[in-house]
């Protein structure tokens, strides 16, 4: 029996060349693959902050008739971040298992998916690790004015002032760490802080702390508390009706004077206007940013303009390990169901 087709759509992170690769490591060489590749990161994706025209998807990159002719008659797309509306599949009745390489599969309408009866796997927690490590130079970025001295420099400036004990960083062994969301990405930011001393609190109603992070006197408490307490704040949440615009006004007033915001979840979970008047007035002394509500942000965003504010065009996740890892999963998805077995990660 002919092996189904497998429509394959990387771009320049997830390349198509490296699900091919892996496809045909967990399935063998005797398949029926096509590829297309999207110029992400180069052109940016679609996002429904900026106005998505597809109903049901948050993000995605690609047009909607160049994915349906892509794909086609295919059984099986393996894909990053091409979309997938209902109108979509409608237009490709032969679907039946879309592999999707990344934690939230937001690209998807898993709404019509579910009535249509197509099965979608994920990757739970793909880039965990290289946002745990990303977001532990994010905070030694603000807490050792790194930032800082690096910008100096840039402008020609040799501050010595840096040095002064009126001015300087704190180490993290004496600091309060507060992590808000415990799950993959959080609970390994936690393992990396344990190894440099200081307190950790973490708050997450929906999660318990791990024995070893309890015995080593990591403190579980709630998120008005850990405001009220912590020297670093750094956000770990999903992105739900629940925790969107959760950093809003009254949230960093909670924040004690002096601290630092990190975020490298998502832009949602942040009022960024109530920010900014924190970072401007003093109350924060600096933060670090990863990611923003609208991606690429506007040139004359008021936060670009801060000098106590670290930015990243969202690349915490960014590792050659989460590419071959992604790749790796969604190819024992694709191989699973090719063999009749029931899915890993369905969505």
């Amino acid at each position: 029996m002919p092996s189904p087709a497998i429509a394959v759509i990387g771009d320049r992170f997830m390349q198509a060349e490296s699900f091919r690769r892996a496809l045909e490591g967990a399935c063998g060489g005797d398949l029926a693959i096509r590829l297309l590749e999207l110029p992400w990161p180069d052109v940016p994706m679609r996002n429904a902050e900026a106005g998505s025209p597809l109903a049901g998807l948050r993000e995605y990159l690609g047009e909607p008739d160049e994915i349906v002719g892509f794909v086609g008659d295919a059984e099986i797309l393996v894909t990053h971040l091409a979309p997938l509306s209902d109108a979509m599949m409608a237009a490709m009745p032969a679907l039946r298992l879309v592999a999707v390489s990344r934690g939230g599969p937001v690209n998807i309408d898993l709404a019509a998916a579910r009535r249509r009866g197509l099965r979608v796997v994920n990757v739970p927690g793909r880039n965990a690790s290289a946002v745990a490590e990303f977001t532990i130079g994010a905070i030694l970025a603000e807490t050792r004015l790194i930032r800082a001295g690096h910008d100096s420099l840039r402008r020609g400036e040799w501050r010595g002032d840096l040095y002064r004990a009126d001015v300087t960083g704190r180490e993290l062994s004496e600091l309060t760490v507060g992590i808000v969301g415990y799950g993959e990405v959080g609970t390994r930011v936690v393992r990396l802080l344990r190894a440099f001393g200081g307190s950790i609190l973490v708050a997450d109603p929906y999660a318990r702390l791990s024995n070893e992070d309890a015995a080593d006197g990591v403190e579980q408490v709630g998120l008005d508390e850990l405001l009220a307490r912590a020297d670093v704040v750094s956000l770990h949440a999903r992105v739900t009706a629940e925790t969107t615009g959760m950093m809003d006004a009254a949230r960093f007033a909670r924040m004690r004077a002096g601290s630092i915001f990190v975020n490298t979840a998502r832009g949602p979970l942040v009022d960024y206007d109530a920010l900014h008047d924190a970072l401007a007035s003093g109350h924060l002394r600096g933060a670090m940013l990863e990611t923003f509500a609208i991606e690429p942000p506007p040139p004359d965003w008021p936060l670009l303009k801060l000098p106590n504010v670290t930015l990243t065009p969202h690349i915490a996740g960014a590792s050659l390990r989460t590419v071959t890892y992604a790749a790796a999963r969604v190819a024992d998805e694709v191989r699973r169901y090719l063999a009749g077995e029931p899915p890993l990660q369905p969505c």
